[in-house]
Order: structure tokens, then sequence, then C-alpha cells
């Protein structure tokens, strides 16, 4: 087997040489604007490496990107913004402006205020040239809450009040720890984006240690909340409610991805609502130790189903990116009391989508095993256990135990018998994301065992259906 390099993915958005962090997406007109962190990791992540700012890259298709180079720079060692950190990029007034948090990991140090937000606005008609115009002064941390964490700013237009909203990250008092759960947002209102009145707190469950990137829009009679946090489960999840100031549900999967797909936030070109996260990598590339900040960029598509909560596909530009797939018959396994095999392809590659209509009798088992090795039966599995309402990711078989650091690499479903239920697996690369009726669930892989891909069932009868695996990608129109 061979390791694999972080950063050789042909499809999910990784410029050389630098991890991609946080992403302020804005849409208009069918093109989407990547605002986003670029890290070096010299020597480490974040503050403990080279300061950085918001570079752009547009793309209207998730297959091509266009570079701008620095959208908003750094500031030097002594300026507030000596990092910028997330905030929010919007339209009011016939102007593109953003607010973004500054931070300055001297400051910290020397206990000041490290992190404040701060303002620019577009001056060039393809919104990659910008000018700061300084310090929000009325958004500063306000007394008894915490002014180490005060960041990622949102802002939205409220039409029911005639108002603009901001909601940002905090926590409350002072536990340099982060051992309380007092994570909270915050809000502001304005009606002219100039004068703000803070306005206390907008929720605080006391779930959280912290929430990071807020993100509030609506879908025909729903708001949904969108956050990440780091100290329950380290993903993207979600609220809803008939009121911009709730109640706010929690939806039976409150998701949109697990532990590898972090601080993602939405945003809307006219038809399309995407989620823009990151994929992390593994310490010393290995699949044993923990994830790091930042990696690759990669989109899900959110829709609303029904019954109002959300699910996401892959946006279908990116299926339709790869090149035409072989016929493959359909597949019947049945496995009574031990696990029946089917190798799907002896050759799947290294970048391919898998998809399938699934249908199953019985609360069996299946997986999909993918980087296979025909003679070790070495792989990695995404695996469907029904009597446990769960979707995993692992090696198999898992010996030594443990192979992978799966904490959070999981999704719950509720799966029917006799339904049929559309799967799609995409690999680029180390990248892996399987979708399954709008549950998904991404990881990145630090070995290759083989290039075979198989699927398995245990305890009933299993049954794949028009089933198309594409290999590679077309060659892309310059």
């Amino acid at each position: 087997m061979r390791k694999v390099p972080t950063n050789n993915q042909h499809l999910f958005y990784q410029p050389k040489d630098v991890w991609v962090g946080d992403v302020m997406p804005f849409g208009k007109d069918g093109t989407f604007y990547l605002y986003h962190q670029r890290d070096t990791r010299d020597p480490a992540p974040l503050a403990e490496g080279q300061p950085f700012g918001w570079s752009l890259a547009t793309t209207q298709d998730f297959v091509t990107y266009q570079e701008h180079g620095t959208a908003i720079p750094h500031g030097g060692e002594d300026d507030q913004d000596q990092f910028i950190y997330a905030g929010t990029v919007y339209e009011a007034k016939g102007e593109v402006r953003a607010f973004y948090t500054g931070f300055n990991r001297n400051y910290l140090r020397e206990g000041k205020t490290s992190q404040v937000l701060m303002q620019a606005k577009a001056c060039s008609d393809d919104y990659a040239t910008w000018k700061k115009t300084g310090v929000a002064a009325e958004l500063t941390p306000q007394p008894g809450y915490d002014g180490r964490n005060w960041r990622d700013p949102f802002v939205i237009w409220d039409d029911d009040r005639k108002e603009y909203l901001l909601v940002l990250g905090t926590r409350k008092g002072d536990d340099p720890s982060k051992t309380l759960q007092t994570g909270r947002l915050v809000h502001f209102t304005s009606k002219d984006l100039e004068h703000w009145q803070f306005k206390g707190d907008f929720w605080a469950p006391g779930l959280y240690t912290m929430f990071e990137m807020p993100d509030i829009f609506k879908i025909g009679d729903w708001w949904y909340l969108v956050y990440s946090e780091y100290s329950d489960e380290n993903k993207i999840v979600y609220r809803m409610s008939r009121d911009l100031y709730g109640p706010w549900e929690k939806p039976r999967d409150d998701a949109f991805d697990g532990r590898a797909y972090y601080a993602g936030r939405t945003a809307f070109d006219g038809s399309r609502r995407i989620l823009s996260g990151w994929v992390p990598t593994r310490e010393n590339d290995d699949d044993r130790a923990n994830w790091l900040w930042g990696g690759s960029f990669m989109p899900h598509e959110v829709y609303q189903r029904p019954n109002g909560t959300l699910g996401v596909r892959p946006p279908q530009s990116i299926r339709d990116a790869f090149e035409c797939p072989d016929a493959v018959p359909d597949i019947e396994l049945r496995g009574d009391h031990e696990r029946t095999e089917c190798v799907i392809t002896e050759n799947a590659g290294e970048i391919f989508c898998f998809e399938a209509d699934v249908t199953f009798r019985d609360a069996c088992d299946f997986s999909i095993r993918a980087y296979k090795n025909l003679e070790t039966d070495e792989s990695y599995e995404y695996r469907f256990d029904l009597d446990a309402n769960r979707l995993s990711f692992d090696k198999s078989p898992c010996y030594k135990w443990f192979r992978v650091m799966d904490k959070g690499l999981w999704r719950p479903v509720w799966l029917e018998s006799g339904r049929s239920y559309h799967l799609q697996l995409i690999v680029d690369d180390n990248i892996l994301v399987l979708y399954l009726d709008g549950t998904a669930l991404t990881t990145r892989v630090c070995e290759k065992f083989g290039h075979s891909l198989a699927v398995t069932v245990t305890n009933g009868e299993l049954k794949l259906s028009n089933i198309a695996l594409a290999k590679g990608l077309r060659e892309q129109e310059k």
C-alpha cells in the first residue's frame, strides 16, 4: 500500500501547497464567489502558522474554478486583522460588502481584545478587489461576553421588521479553559448598516462550547439556522422554525454530514443553494490520528424535503463531469447467516462515481467496499447496519484494532424493507463521499489497498439496479 498526498484531487478544490479553511460563499446569477482562507501550515494550522487573508475563486459548476488571487489581504503584525478569520459577504444598497473577524495572536498573548469585527467593500465589478473600511466600532465584544471568541458574523435582511440582522458566535463570561458550555449566538440589528443596536442572545441553548459559521436562510414557510460546533459532534448542524427568531426545532437528523466536513455556509445563486464546507486532513497522514483544521473545499447542494427538513446531494454539474458510465448488470445477493460479496469492478480507478438504486429484504446489513485489495481483502467500507439505523465508515478488516479513528464517521438512517433508495458514491483520490436519499457521509483516507469496488450483504437480501459506474472526468473545455 502507499500513502496518499494531501492535495491530489481532480474534482474537489484545493490549490497546490495550501489547505482551504473557512469559505465565505456569495452567489449571484449562476456564479458562486468562494472567498476563503488559505493555510500554509507553516509550521502548523491557524494561529500557529503564517497569517492569511481571504482569497477568491469563482465557479459555476464546481468542477472548473477561476482564480482571482487575494481579495482581502491580511494586516501586519501589529494590526487588528493580522489574520482575517471568517465573516460574511452580502449585497445591500447596490454594493457587495463584507464583515469579517480581525484576529491578532499577539493581542491574545497580551490580554487585549483579539477578535473584532471589521468591514470591507468590493470596488470592482468582479468582486475580486476590495477596500477595507476599518473596525465596526458598534459591533465590538459586549460586556459579559468573551472577547477572545467573538467571530464569524452573518448578515441577513429581515423583511418583516425592515431591518438588518447580524448574528455571530461567542461565549459567556471568562472561561479560558473552555470547559463551560456557554457557546451562543448573539445579535445586532440596524436600519442602515451603519448604526447597530446590540440585542443580546439570539440563541443560547447551553449545548456547546462555541458556535461557528452561523447562517440563516428561508425556504418556503421555514427558516433555517445553520451552524458548526466543535464540542459535541464537531459537525455542521441546523435547526428550523416558522419564525426568524424561533423557537428553533431540532429535526430527527439535524446534521448535513459527519465529522469530516466542517465550517459550512450556504449561498444561493438564483437556482441552487450550495453548502460550502471543507474536508479536513489527518495528523501525519494516518487514519488512526485526529483531524487537522482545513483541507479541501467540497460542495453539497441543499434541498428541502416535503416535511420541511433538509437533505443534501451532489450538484448535478459534478455528476455530469464524469465520463459516460460503464454498463453494469443488476446485482442480487443473499446472505442468510453469512456475508455474501460481489465485486462490481476490479479496477474502479482513483476518481469515479458509482450510482445504484438499492432495495433490501429483512433487516439486513449491507456495505460498499472501496479501494479493495482482492488478495488481502483489505478495503475501506461504508456499512449500513439496519438494526442500529446507522451508516458508518471504517476499514475492513479492522485489524489490528483499530485501523481508523472513526469517531463521528457515521450518520443515522431509517430505511424500510422493500423500498428503493438511490445511492451515490463519489471518489476523488483520497476523498470519499456517499449519498443516500439526502444523507451524506464524507471522509478522507490515507491508504489505498487496491482499486476494486465491491458490495456485500449479511442476514438478508439485497438488490442493486440501474447501476452506473463512471470512471474518470470528462475533458473540460478551456
